[in-house]
């Protein structure tokens, strides 16, 4: 296995080079959700697996249903070692509104800013910039003697549209896509100077209630007073779903839940997170959820409920003097640790059911489940893969969680049993899905750096 300095000495030389294939990569407009550009898609597939072909890596571009795959593997030669499993996808969100961007979308350029340079371009912290990090680390080896594991890597080209073909072709391929641990690079940094591994990932349930009273709608002058009112019953419902410590009070909705270990914990509570900060940003003062709890906490490791919209009566212009016949709202259930999404949602039928007075009647429509995701704090590659990081950032990593999901981790974790390393190099300012989207220089440096250091530490 060649020394790890020599491919990091290599990784920096090989810069400018890196750089300007990235720029090539960015070139191509990838937008997935757009039939406009599916021969682009394609030929940013194609261009991966000419790339990854021309390192020695036996690569190939499957068909789906929708955009093609990328699959590429080689051998490290050694026995003994991991096998990994590496994520990213090449696909792209639309560039609009173009007249926001400040030069071409598609133009990928180097601009210069207070705290060192960042490359500009759509796609280029989502993900193709994060991607380039890992097949850079990957030349690395490959030009100073071979890699130090085992390597699979699955590039996707629908991430940006919900990834529809990734169950199928998982499920069709589980044992060429077969490893010891999947490495996601879709996730960010704690801040410039601090590497982050995602831990966590909240599940999701989510439901739509529907209470329904008369026959149609009433004048409020006729029926006012003896006829239920389906809005009325709605309300009842929905506050009394949490208690006054923002606590949710659906019998057992907490079965699952585990506390923290408490170097994490410890962790957490010294990490430089500014909660006052963090809520002003968005024009709001004093934290909602459960009172015993850190923000950090109710954002990563703690589930919620949440209304997400409320339909009833009359809502145009004006007064109409309505008792709505049915009244409607959408709920979202954040969902952690080994919480049961199909109890949680039982639990809330259940709830609701018990809340209504004679005459209304409740309707259930689901939009959608799916569990929590932890990585094991006792995950020898999450130690190994945590060292790697402190030696290139010479910082203490930080073990974060994810407020939302990430399908793939998901999906891979149904189909394939694998457990998930999330390091990724990305910044929150990096205007990902917004016109004029950057990725930081040192991002894409450092993030080649730090998977030749995590390849290495996990193979030895």
């Amino acid at each position: 296995m060649p020394a790890l300095e020599d491919v990091l000495a290599k990784i920096d030389a090989n810069q400018p080079a890196a750089l300007e294939r990235l720029f090539n990569l960015l070139r191509i407009r990838s937008v997935s959700t757009d039939p406009a550009f599916k021969d682009d898609c394609r030929k940013a597939g194609q261009w991966l697996v000419d790339e990854l072909s021309a390192l020695g890596f036996e690569a190939s571009l499957r068909p789906t249903a929708g955009h093609p795959m990328v699959v590429a593997k080689a051998k490290s030669g050694r026995s003994g070692v991991p096998h990994v499993l590496f994520y990213g996808h090449y696909d792209v969100q639309p560039a609009d509104p173009l007249d926001l961007w400040e030069t071409d979308p598609f133009a990928p350029r180097l601009a210069d800013a207070p705290q060192g340079q960042r490359i500009v371009a759509r796609g280029s912290a989502d993900d193709k910039g994060q991607l380039m990090t890992f097949v850079e680390a990957c030349r690395a080896f490959k030009e100073s003697g071979g890699l130090p594991c085992d390597v699979t890597i699955l590039f996707e080209g629908e991430e940006e549209t919900g990834s529809p073909s990734l169950p199928a072709f998982l499920e069709a391929n589980k044992a060429e896509l077969a490893a010891d641990v999947m490495l996601v690079c879709d996730t960010s940094m704690w801040d410039r100077a601090t590497p982050m591994i995602t831990t966590m990932l909240r599940g999701l349930a989510l439901e739509e209630v529907i209470i329904k009273a008369a026959s149609r709608d009433l004048h409020s002058g006729l029926f006012g007073g003896p006829a239920m009112n389906p809005i009325r019953v709605l309300s009842r419902i929905i506050a009394g779903i949490h208690d006054d410590q923002g606590r949710i009070t659906l019998p057992g909705f907490y079965d699952g839940v585990s506390e923290l270990p408490e170097e994490v914990a410890a962790q957490w509570r010294e990490i430089p997170f500014d909660p006052k900060a963090f809520l002003g940003d968005v024009g709001l003062s004093v934290p909602a959820g459960e009172a015993d709890r850190s923000v950090l906490e109710m954002v990563w490791s703690r589930p919620t409920c949440d209304v997400n919209g409320i339909i009833g009566g009359y809502t145009g212009t004006g007064s109409k003097t309505v008792l709505p016949a049915q009244a409607s709202a959408k709920f979202s259930f954040r969902l952690v640790g080994a919480q049961d999404p199909e109890k949680v949602l039982e639990s809330f039928r259940a709830y609701v059911r018990s809340k209504l007075p004679a005459d209304c009647r409740a309707e259930f429509m689901n939009h959608g489940a799916s569990p929590a995701l932890q990585l094991p704090f006792s995950s020898e590659a999450l130690s190994r893969a945590r060292r790697a990081l402190q030696q290139e950032w010479n910082k203490e990593v930080i073990l974060g969680g994810g407020g939302g999901s990430i399908p793939i981790v998901g999906e891979v974790k149904r189909h394939l049993g694998m457990d998930a390393l999330m390091i990724g190099f990305g910044l929150d300012d990096d205007r990902i899905h917004s016109p004029n989207e950057k990725y930081e220089l040192s991002s894409f440096h450092k993030g080649a750096r730090s998977w030749a250091r995590v390849l290495d530490g996990l193979a030895d």
